[in-house]
């Protein structure tokens, strides 16, 4: 078993026993164990599916040989009245798994569908946006993959995958050449091959990690976009780019014609509305 589908089992344990307790009572005290039953999982809402083989490992979770059929695949565009899958198997299970894999899904979907309506409407330039650490507790990995679903990039998992250098590094190290000499010291020290981000607040910044050297991103914090154009004129190929801070709807297009590679976007998880789609019972 991959690490990926370890975690995603452990999270489903989890979150199964948070929702479950000691028993499903509801459908204990009314509905015989033995009974069988079948559902569908119907779309309420335009938008962009994910999660649908997070809902067939928390339904395979609960019961093994349980008939998930799947008719759609995450990343689809789907609209109100499709249905996405049936699920065949015990009643308990249906409703056991009901509520934890429409959560994920409704949740993942959202995201999925918001990344692809910022990422097309920047996908006439060169920029690739992505997503940041602003992730629910538990569920960065679902989150993350949905913004995939939807188009969009991943930045760094954690922090462990990446070096970035933020405000707080930068002031606690005592400035960004210091910040940037210790962190080479530690990489070779350690034998890690990771790549280094260092954030600028402003023009003057980013001309000090310049005469540094040997950095991989520059990220432009809160500049305006056209503070990115001549921020990104002066770096030229001798970094990547990112911009980031205070994007929107309103202001992502300025962003990425100003020749940034990447935009990252917090509210692609952490400002998302779950897309509308519900679990039926039918004979």
């Amino acid at each position: 078993m991959t690490a990926a589908k370890k975690q995603l089992q452990a999270f489903i344990k989890n979150a199964l026993k948070e929702d479950l307790g000691d028993g499903d009572h509801s459908s204990l005290s009314c509905i015989p164990g033995d009974a069988e039953g079948r559902a569908n999982l119907i779309v309420k809402e335009a938008g962009v599916i994910s999660g649908i083989d997070v809902a067939k490992a928390i339904f395979n979770e609960i019961q093994s040989d349980v008939n998930f059929q799947q008719f759609i695949s995450d990343g689809d565009t789907v609209k109100t009245g499709d249905i996405a899958f049936e699920i065949n198997g015990k009643v308990h299970t249906i409703l056991a798994g009901e509520r934890l894999a429409l959560n994920c899904m409704q949740r993942m979907s959202g995201i999925s569908t918001y990344t692809k309506r910022l990422q097309d409407m920047i996908s006439h330039t060169k920029c690739i946006l992505l997503d940041t650490r602003k992730t629910t507790p538990g569920m960065r990995m679902l989150e993350k993959y949905a913004v995939l679903s939807g188009g969009g990039g991943n930045h760094r998992m954690g922090l462990y995958d990446m070096i970035m250098l933020k405000d707080n590094h930068i002031d606690f190290a005592g400035g960004i050449r210091p910040a940037i000499e210790r962190v080479r010291s530690y990489l070779k020290e350690k034998e890690l091959a990771l790549a280094i981000e260092v954030e600028a607040r402003n023009m003057e910044e980013v001309s000090e990690i310049l005469a540094c050297g040997n950095v991989d991103r520059i990220m432009l914090d809160n500049f305006t976009p056209i503070d990115v154009q001549q921020a990104v004129n002066l770096i030229g190929k001798r970094s990547e780019t990112e911009a980031s801070g205070g994007i929107t709807e309103n202001n992502i297009v300025a962003y990425a014609e100003a020749g940034v590679d990447f935009i990252s976007v917090g509210a692609l998880t952490h400002s998302v509305k779950s897309l509308d789609m519900s679990l039926k019972a039918y004979e």
